[in-house]
């Protein structure tokens, strides 16, 4: 037990910092920021997938892990989407969760941000042409912020929901 012990002390901290985005990926345009200005220093959003492959809602989850930790910046998840300022939706619209995807826009309180997150939800992705799709978000719902990658880093989903957030301030 000694030995383990001699060595992690002699080898230190091995864990690395992640690194940080940058610039965020798309500029916050001034309407969505506009609309922040209600929320103060804290936003609530509510993920909506409309039929990902689910690599965007991992990415979303590791927000909340102790390495990124969105909760510190006041940014949270709401489970119903009458709490939440925002809708981060996932995946091209597919035939089923049209009409879903429809249901939550109207039940969130205005004034809301709807945020496309990644390739699938802006412009189809790898989806696009097939059978059980209807399209991307914004021929559906009207989007205020477009984050692309397949699927984009949580540093880079972080800096644009702070920028949100920090429009409130």
């Amino acid at each position: 037990m000694f030995r383990i012990i001699k060595k992690s002390l002699k080898t230190g901290v091995v864990t690395g910092k992640y690194p940080r985005a940058e610039t965020p990926i798309v500029p916050v345009v001034q309407e969505a920021k506009d609309k922040t200005k209600l929320f103060k220093r804290s936003l609530t959003i509510r993920e909506v997938d409309t039929g990902s492959c689910n690599a965007c809602e991992m990415e979303m989850n590791a927000l909340m892990n102790p390495v990124y930790d969105a909760e510190r910046f006041g940014i949270h998840i709401a489970a119903s989407p009458r709490h939440a300022d925002a809708l981060v939706v996932t995946g091209p619209v597919t035939v089923n969760m049209e009409r879903a995807l429809k249901d939550v826009y109207k039940q969130t309180p205005d004034p809301k941000i709807v945020i496309a997150l990644g390739d699938c939800a802006i412009n189809c992705g790898v989806f696009k042409g097939s059978y059980a799709v209807t399209g991307p978000v914004d021929k559906h719902i009207p989007v205020d912020v477009r984050i692309p990658g397949c699927p984009p880093r949580p540093s880079e989903i972080l800096n644009v929901f702070t920028e949100l957030r920090k429009a409130g301030d």
